[in-house]
């Protein structure tokens, strides 16, 4: 059996990942390095694609080619469709709705959670060892497209290193795996995500096509704004306005080539163009 089901009222230890990349992006059995953090943000990796070939199924029939995967997932599979309501917000089904929350459940320690898994995956350098997750990306992709595109705002993101030398104004950066970042900066200087001691890396970014998922979240006190795989960005600039401390200015842009299939047919990755 799991242990804790987590607190939905309000931020905790148990959500702290969301917001940092140093756990997402660093082999957890290798010491923190500039260079894989910064390789894994800008590797050249193949497009996401095939998934969307894939049936659109019920969460628990999406999830079963990850049950060797992830420690006990059915269990959580529950736990997601049980919090969801029966007539979810945005008109998605049931199972859409599921599906994005629980993406944001944390498993029980030291279980890495499904979100962690499927990040882990999106960045290696082999899209093979992706397709035990098509059919949830199926699903998943199919709920998030369907919730309206943020206006055009500003999020962040942080990492406990100083990145500054990697990222000159006018490098393209592209992030391959599901990006969780916050509307207000100052989330980020709470303890339990980068503090306000050490070497420290906040990307800004002028976010063009993030969804909010708060509504299907299982943080629901938290306004994170999801950004996709494949999100494609330019350095604006960077400043230091403290020390120990970075900013990064990252303005997103549409990439000339598809790095992330749509889900289905007429699907819409980013907002039509006024």
């Amino acid at each position: 059996m799991a242990g804790a089901v987590h607190d939905t009222g309000g931020t905790n230890s148990n959500s702290c990942r969301k917001y940092t990349e140093e756990n997402e992006f660093i082999n957890e059995d290798v010491q923190p390095s500039k260079m894989n953090v910064v390789d894994i943000i800008e590797s050249n990796l193949d497009p996401i694609v095939g998934y969307a070939q894939e049936p659109l199924l019920p969460l628990a029939d999406a999830c079963l080619p990850l049950t060797d995967i992830l420690y006990n997932l059915s269990f959580y599979v529950q736990m997601a469709l049980d919090k969801t309501p029966d007539e979810p917000p945005d008109q998605l089904t049931v199972d859409e709705s599921a599906a994005i929350r629980l993406y944001t459940i944390e498993w029980e320690e030291p279980h890495r959670s499904l979100y962690s898994m499927l990040n882990y995956t999106l960045k290696m350098a082999s899209r093979e060892n992706l397709r035990p997750y098509f059919r949830y990306l199926k699903l998943f992709l199919t709920a998030l497209v369907k919730l309206p595109c943020v206006p055009p705002l500003t999020v962040w993101r942080g990492v406990k290193l100083d990145l500054s030398a990697e990222f000159p104004p006018g490098t393209l950066v592209t992030w391959w795996a599901f990006s969780s970042c916050t509307t207000e900066m100052t989330v980020l200087e709470n303890n339990m995500y980068l503090g306000t001691m050490g070497a420290r890396t906040l990307f800004s970014v002028e976010a063009i096509n993030g969804r909010m998922v708060r509504a299907h979240s299982h943080f629901i006190t938290e306004d994170e704004v999801l950004l996709l795989p494949g999100t494609h960005m330019v350095v604006q600039s960077q400043l230091s306005p403290a020390p120990d401390l970075y900013i990064i200015h990252l303005k997103q842009i549409i990439p000339k080539e598809m790095l992330l299939e749509p889900p289905f047919e007429d699907a819409r990755l980013y907002p039509k163009i006024q």
